[in-house]
């Protein structure tokens, strides 16, 4: 009988850790969650843990639309998901290149008056007011709005508004809004958002104050920790 050895060189084992595993995402979201050339994929490093367990289950169960993301996740526990949202949570922000726009100042104080004091008259909440003073986003739920390429914030405005499968069915908070701006104002916002540094964490900010439970119930939902 003939027997064959195999040496294994255990330079060639690939360690069973998160970080191996989520490289998959590393296709679309780049290398350490870089923004390079792919602008319409976002920032996923250093947002809150809640936030991206919400929107890897949505993608998963169908309530949020692409279809690379529903096949990635589709045979993935809850439990696994909120592994793989606390493990980008706990990660640096992306070293994210601020975007080289002129603004006018016209557009300037526009962007500037929707983000910090919003527009009582129309329903439109300050972007401030939700997102955080720093505009990084709270902890648990609330997403950053820094760091963000210019083009993936205006198809996100632009499916809101619209009803885009990538935004999902289910009319939310943000689709409310979004259908109240003009696109004089989501272009100036888009603009503003983009060419702004990325500087600190989420904010903290465990629950929601009873008037964002009212208006954006449905970014929280049950599960592993929540």
């Amino acid at each position: 009988m003939l027997w064959v050895v195999f040496e294994v060189n255990a330079s060639n084992v690939v360690p069973d850790t998160m970080a191996e595993r989520v490289k998959a995402c590393a296709i679309c979201h780049g290398e350490a969650d870089t923004v390079g050339q792919h602008v319409y994929y976002p920032r996923i490093g250093g947002k809150p843990w809640g936030y991206l367990y919400n929107q890897l289950r949505n993608f998963r169960d169908g309530r949020r639309h692409y279809q690379p993301m529903a096949i990635l996740l589709e045979n993935m526990s809850d439990a696994y998901l909120m592994d793989i949202a606390r493990f980008f949570s706990e990660q640096e922000p992306s070293d994210y290149q601020p975007e080289r726009h002129i603004m006018q100042s016209s557009e300037v104080q526009l962007a500037e008056w929707l983000i910090f004091s919003g527009d009582e008259d129309r329903g439109i909440p300050a972007c401030s007011n939700c997102h955080g003073t720093a505009l990084m986003g709270k902890t648990s739920y609330i997403p950053g709005l820094l760091g963000l390429p210019r083009a993936y914030l205006t198809a996100q405005f632009g499916s809101w508004r619209n009803g885009g499968l990538a935004r999902g069915l289910v009319s939310d908070c943000m689709s409310e809004i979004a259908k109240k701006l003009t696109d004089e104002e989501v272009n100036a916002v888009a603009k503003w958002l983009a060419i702004q540094a990325v500087s600190v964490k989420p904010e903290p900010a465990e629950t929601l104050t009873p008037e964002l439970a009212n208006r954006c119930g449905s970014i929280v939902m049950d599960g592993p920790g929540l």
